[in-house]
């Protein structure tokens, strides 16, 4: 039955985040499925934003209380009590399993419209991936044309970060430990230039270039050289979600003015924005699409950082 203001949609596509701190077993077993694209097949009484045969999609979030300050400002992810779309529990003490079924119910406010263009299956990874990294570069204004974007990562997130940067007319500078990426990052995301940061030569020549920095590391890694990267009033922004304290001195921050902050995925408002904006751009993210019955396998594979990206 669908509950009153909700909608109910069959599961065409899903992903999965391979950066989950946690590990593959949570709470709930085999909970971690938040990008979820699925046509809508029955609405409640009082929904007005979707329709039956509408294709939608639907993040991270699934609840909150609505009426807050923070709510009203369309900032549901930072809701003390959000309720995720996986290991988390409903106010009536309903655990939520994500997306790995073919129905959901979901109230209305939570899912997302996916435009024509946009592909259920590589557009499914932008309602966590995507959102993570949009919603920061808006934030903190990083999105005038023409500035020099560093992106540390070209993984699930940091591939992305390249493609919307480029969107907003960036410059955009990969900085990597992985030499063997710089093809795939020249060629096929067309960014301007590869920074092997193992290499202290390489880094030193790009001293005092940069006018944001997006870090989309998880692992633990020094914070402190990205700094000198970094112009004056800069920022340096962290996505990745490291278990461990990471190093940051304080003296290269006050001699630059610079920033360093955080964010954390976004607000329904902010997801809606990005999807329109990577449809309207193509921006998809680079995936290897798999049948349900290996997904077995490739979580295994993920485990292990046996990934494409």
């Amino acid at each position: 039955m669908v509950k009153r203001a909700e909608n109910e949609q069959p599961q065409k596509a899903f992903g999965w985040a391979a950066r989950d701190p946690s590990g593959i077993l949570s709470t709930f077993h085999f909970s971690r499925r938040h990008e979820i694209v699925g046509f809508v097949t029955a609405v409640g009484s009082s929904v007005h934003k979707f329709k039956v045969g509408d294709r939608v999609g639907v993040g991270v979030i699934v609840g909150s209380c609505q009426t807050c300050d923070i709510c009203e400002q369309s900032l549901e992810n930072y809701f003390p009590n959000v309720i995720l779309t996986y290991n988390s529990t409903e106010p009536d003490g309903t655990n939520t399993y994500g997306g790995y079924f073919d129905m959901i119910v979901v109230h209305q406010r939570f899912a997302l419209h996916f435009l024509e263009n946009l592909p259920s299956d590589a557009g499914a990874p932008l309602l966590c991936a995507g959102i993570t990294v949009y919603s920061p570069m808006k934030y903190y204004g990083m999105n005038e044309l023409g500035k020099h974007l560093g992106v540390v990562g070209l993984g699930r997130l940091g591939h992305i970060v390249m493609k919307i940067g480029k969107a907003f007319g960036l410059k955009v500078n990969v900085i990597s430990t992985f030499p063997k990426k710089e093809d795939e990052a020249i060629t096929k995301l067309g960014v301007d230039a590869f920074v092997f940061s193992s290499d202290p030569a390489k880094l030193k020549a790009v001293v005092n270039t940069m006018d944001y920095i997006i870090d989309t590391i998880a692992a633990v890694h020094p914070l402190t050289p990205l700094l000198s990267l970094l112009k004056i009033d800069s920022k340096l922004i962290t996505v990745g979600l490291p278990e461990k304290p990471l190093e940051l001195l304080v003296f290269p921050l006050v001699l630059g003015r610079k920033l360093v902050g955080g964010s954390d995925i976004g607000g329904t408002k902010a997801t809606q924005e990005m999807l329109d904006f990577c449809a309207k751009h193509n921006i998809t993210a680079d995936i290897e699409l798999i049948s349900v019955a290996s997904i077995n396998m490739a979580m295994e594979g993920l485990a292990k950082s046996d990934v494409k990206l």
